[in-house]
């Protein structure tokens, strides 16, 4: 191997291990929350089913699992699952993210360094750049990649043998992944919001291993408000501990949840600061609709993309928002929530 690839393979390695550093807070609730393997993970049980039937398969056959897609909004479990995934077929897990390759270069130090079985999990797969994402096809498909090196007529291909691995991707936005690499996915699934009682099983789980004591009705209580979101159940539950250790509470109760998350400034809909800011934005400057995201952007001096990936699914979801056409627009269950009364000759039809 020539002394450039080597040391763009080095520098690749550099990279990847800088892309996967976590926060400390992150590192702690991997450990004490992340389920560990699929008895330990609740919700989504027909793609659990079918996962554990597409491994057992896999290690019958001693073959690494093919390649697998999650979709859906952020915290449903994606990375979750892939972990568990690797935890199942005794592999090993490389995680990293798509704005983080940003070579090919970067690419090929990590597929190079893969063994057999191995697992390649890249979260936020659609924001790969095009180079690097044809670059993965041949990876994909024939385990087998090709570097070029120099330039004119100097140029010379080299191609790398890979060992057989797992790619798992993870999308928030299944529709900006381009058509070829997403037929090479042999698995796919999209992730759904969590029901209110999958939540509470959740929360109460996640409550014994925080140490924390609190009531089924908190439980409850607490999954109401969190938006159908694994993700953001542990966060409030986190933020209960801490005004249950400050306050001294020792067992809480759904009466004390409540005040609790109405300090943080969460309703009883799990309808955030900024969730209020959207409709009532739209409400009242924009006659309940339609309106485009752009115009709700600039108002509220915020990205689109934190609009469309953070705010809007849960509200779409939920049924408190529609997405037509012409633009946002509002719906009676909205003007409920703020105590307004809703008048449908004033907002735009969809049509």
């Amino acid at each position: 191997m020539s002394q450039k690839i080597r040391q763009t393979l080095l520098k690749a390695d550099a990279a990847e291990i800088n892309d996967v550093k976590e926060s400390e807070e992150d590192i702690v609730l991997n450990i004490s929350l992340r389920p560990q393997k699929f008895s330990e993970f609740v919700g989504h049980s027909d793609i659990v089913d079918n996962l554990k039937v597409s491994i057992q398969a896999a290690q019958q056959r001693n073959e690494p699992l093919e390649h697998v897609l999650f979709s859906g909004p952020p915290g449903l479990g994606k990375t979750s699952l892939s972990h568990i995934i690797a935890h199942e077929m005794g592999a090993k897990i490389t995680a990293t993210s798509g704005p983080a390759i940003e070579r090919a270069g970067d690419l090929i130090g990590i597929l190079t360094n893969l063994e057999r079985g191995d697992i390649l999990f890249i979260d936020e797969i659609h924001r790969m750049s095009k180079v690097v994402e044809e670059f993965l096809y041949p990876a994909m498909e024939s385990f087998q990649i090709d570097f070029i090196i120099d330039k004119g007529p100097y140029a010379k291909t080299i191609k790398f043998n890979l060992k057989p691995f797992t790619l798992i991707g993870a999308t928030t936005r299944s529709g900006l992944l381009a058509a070829p690499l997403r037929g090479r996915f042999g698995i796919f699934y999209n992730l759904d919001f969590y029901r209110p009682e999958d939540l509470a099983t959740i929360i109460r789980n996640s409550a014994k291993l925080l140490a924390l004591e609190l009531t089924n009705d908190a439980a409850a209580a607490i999954a109401l408000r969190s938006r159908g979101t694994p993700r953001i159940a542990n966060r409030l539950l986190r933020r209960v501990r801490d005004y249950a250790q400050v306050r001294k509470i020792k067992n809480v109760d759904a009466a004390e949840a409540a005040r609790i998350l109405d300090d943080l400034g969460i309703d009883k809909a799990g309808l955030d600061e900024l969730d209020r800011k959207v409709l009532k934005l739209i409400i009242d400057s924009f006659n309940g609709g339609p309106v485009g995201i752009e115009s709700l952007a600039a108002s509220l001096n915020e990205e689109t993309d934190t609009i469309a990936d953070t705010v809007e699914p849960y509200l779409l979801k939920a049924g408190y928002l529609k997405r037509t056409s012409r633009g946002r627009l509002v719906t009676s269950k909205t003007f409920e929530h703020f105590g307004l009364k809703y008048n449908k000759e004033q907002q735009g039809e969809i049509f």
